[in-house]
């Protein structure tokens, strides 16, 4: 499972082609530039034809009235592995996610306990010209965008790409450099390494760990750990809420003159706005 944000999505903190994962959970945030690659990189409708011609699985997405929503990866035979058509479906997902003006949160799970061990073989197979490769990974990469990530006890996050003789492709290797440094990368990536939810926390890679499941304690589902966890940064107007993504992320992502600039503009996006006028006019900051 996946905790995540909606709006201009570009996805994927830890997504990768061979990569194992297992009941892991992660928080969506909105990607603030544009599509990594163009028309003039490669024809993105030509590849998602390509892609469509590997069928099988489903992405299936369900909107709240709370703002968060719930996107399964569904393909358990596979231990849902993306197909071609799970690609383009996810793509078309996210654009739906763009559009909501009203989303706040998204968590992303798999189907039948695995969250996702990558992308299918088959496709992989068929795919395997250098032009193919690449092609799929623009596209990809164009579709993924950043996550928080939470994970269950007993959950798993591996790295697998060395023995399948690749590379992370869908953006996770460079991600992950941003995460963890470089040299725990290396380890990670070259070792092949399992990491278990407390080893994930101590590196930066896991943003917490939820509990074991015990309801007669108390204790709700995975599910509902998740979205416990996740409304307690998503209440509030969705304006608003989505406007600290976008400053937080090109505070990150972007060199200062234009992290500054996207600040101003995301400022007068809500200054004057309804929340601040209602906030101004009931709250002090001082208290």
């Amino acid at each position: 499972m996946m905790v995540i944000h909606a709006v201009r999505l570009h996805w994927l903190r830890e997504s990768h082609v061979c990569g194992r994962w297992s009941r892991s959970s992660r928080m969506w945030q909105r990607q603030m530039n544009d599509s990594v690659y163009t028309k003039v990189d490669f024809d993105q409708e030509e590849t998602k034809a390509k892609l469509l011609g590997f069928p099988g699985g489903s992405v299936d997405l369900c909107k709240q009235e709370c703002g968060i929503a719930i996107l399964t990866i569904n393909n358990p035979s596979h231990m849902n592995a993306f197909t071609g058509a799970m690609m383009v479906q996810l793509e078309e997902k996210v654009s739906q996610l763009e559009q909501w003006s009203d989303g706040k949160g998204l968590i992303l799970q798999g189907a039948a306990g695995t969250f996702c061990s990558g992308s299918d073989l088959n496709a992989v197979k068929a795919l395997s010209k250098r032009q193919d490769g690449t092609e799929m990974c623009m596209f990809m990469q164009n579709v993924l965008t950043r996550l928080l990530r939470l994970m269950a006890p007993g959950s798993v996050i591996q790295f697998v790409h060395k023995h399948m003789g690749l590379v992370p492709g869908w953006g996770g290797a460079a991600r992950l450099v941003r995460l963890v440094g470089s040299q725990t990368s290396l380890k990670l990536l070259c070792g092949a390494t399992k990491v278990e939810p407390q080893f994930g926390v101590q590196i930066g890679l896991a943003d917490g760990v939820l509990e074991e499941t015990r309801v007669e304690e108390g204790v709700g589902t995975v599910h509902q750990q998740a979205e416990k966890w996740l409304s307690r940064y998503t209440t509030g107007p969705p304006a608003v809420v989505q406007a600290i993504k976008k400053v937080a992320l090109s505070g990150r992502e972007l060199h200062l003159v234009d992290a500054l600039r996207t600040e101003k503009d995301v400022l007068a996006s809500v200054w004057g706005g309804p929340a601040n006028l209602q906030a101004l006019a009931t709250k002090s900051k001082h208290k």
